[in-house]
């Protein structure tokens, strides 16, 4: 290894041990159980619901996000900072989603259009409705519409582009933390992204009522 690669290689650890969830992350290493758990306290809703949205169903979301753990769990013994934690999640999460759809297209098992009835899951919702409108009864009906509007506008998207307006919307990850879970280089989230937001554009054009 060259001393440059071993200079960035250093930075990037210097900077990653700054997460609060690498230092836990770092515990488990050192076989701190109740580490372990506070992580998958952490993330395991905003891991189902990523997945969710990535697959449209609930059962295998969750099944995934516990499969994700476990990966973890099992890679402790040889896991260095070397990126934040989320990222190194993600990473492994955009693997396994991508598996299991692959999976799912080759079955002809899986519908990937938007379910009427169903509603998009905490973290997105969270995020979609004005926390006070949300709380107002009045609105309450329009808030569950506008979130079935948004999954449906989610699910016309790529899976690449998806993913990326999941982790830079809902998970506010910068576009140099979704390349590195996605093996892309920040300008080409960028573009990614600019994509997926003229998609999305299009999608929700037909939802949106003219002023009078």
């Amino acid at each position: 290894m060259s001393n440059a690669t071993k200079t960035k290689s250093k930075a990037g650890e210097n900077s990653a041990i700054r997460d609060p969830d690498v230092r836990l992350m770092l515990r488990v290493k050192g076989g701190d159980e109740a580490a372990f758990t506070e992580l998958v306290a952490n993330y395991q809703s905003r891991l189902v619901s990523v997945f969710y949205n990535m697959l449209g169903n609930r059962e295998t979301a969750e099944d995934l996000a516990q499969e994700c753990f476990l990966r973890i769990y099992q890679a402790r013994n040889g896991y260095e900072p070397t990126a934040k934690f989320s990222t190194w999640l993600y990473r492994i999460a955009n693997n396994l989603a991508s598996n299991t759809r692959r999976s799912f297209s080759r079955r002809k098992e899986v519908s990937l259009s938007a379910n009427n009835s169903g509603s998009m899951e905490s973290t997105p919702r969270e995020q979609m409705v004005p926390d006070k409108s949300a709380l107002m009864p009045t609105r309450q009906a329009d808030s569950r519409e506008s979130c079935d509007v948004v999954r449906s506008a989610l699910s016309t998207l790529g899976e690449r582009q998806r993913l990326a307006v999941l982790l830079h919307k809902f998970e506010e990850m910068s576009y140099a933390d979704i390349g590195e879970a996605m093996d892309l280089s920040p300008a080409a989230v960028k573009s990614l992204l600019s994509r997926a937001r003229d998609n999305l554009r299009e999608s929700l054009a037909a939802h949106v009522r003219p002023i009078s």
